[in-house]
């Protein structure tokens, strides 16, 4: 896939359809990150209040920053441990000004490919619990 970030529709038409294909599939993973993006060091991005030498003079910002939303199919490598050339990876830059209306669309998004899970079957854990329980309340010392 393209190595550079797209803009914020293609972002989520992306999205979708990496969704969508994992949902077809059955099963798989989808990761999801987000982080701050930094700026270059070159450019003084905290306050003049902040003292040189200081390691955490990045929680000072001077401009509101950037964040920068990936998203991956997490097929990274095939079974015999080569490069996976269906891998999808798709990445957008979303400024300041528009983050809320991206989270409420990343939101709408995410809720929408969570519908079709499946609910985690406990009762095979619950059994287990009680077994252990019973194990322990006889009190077999070892000596």
């Amino acid at each position: 896939m393209a190595q550079g970030h797209v803009s914020q529709d293609e972002f989520f038409t992306q999205l979708t359809s990496i969704i969508e294909k994992k949902q077809q599939k059955g099963h798989g993973s989808v990761f999801l990150t987000q982080k701050r993006l930094t700026y270059d060091p070159a450019k003084p991005t905290t306050t003049s209040e902040a003292v040189p030498g200081d390691p955490q003079s990045d929680l000072h910002p001077t401009l509101p920053l950037p964040v920068i939303v990936r998203a991956s199919d997490g097929e990274t490598q095939s079974k015999d441990r080569v490069k996976n050339k269906d891998h999808v990876k798709v990445s957008t830059i979303v400024q300041p000004d528009d983050l809320e209306a991206f989270f409420t669309r990343y939101a709408e998004v995410c809720k929408a490919s969570m519908l079709s899970l499946r609910k985690r079957d406990r009762k095979k854990r619950k059994a287990d619990k009680g077994k252990k329980k019973k194990g322990a309340e006889t009190g077999e010392k070892k000596g």
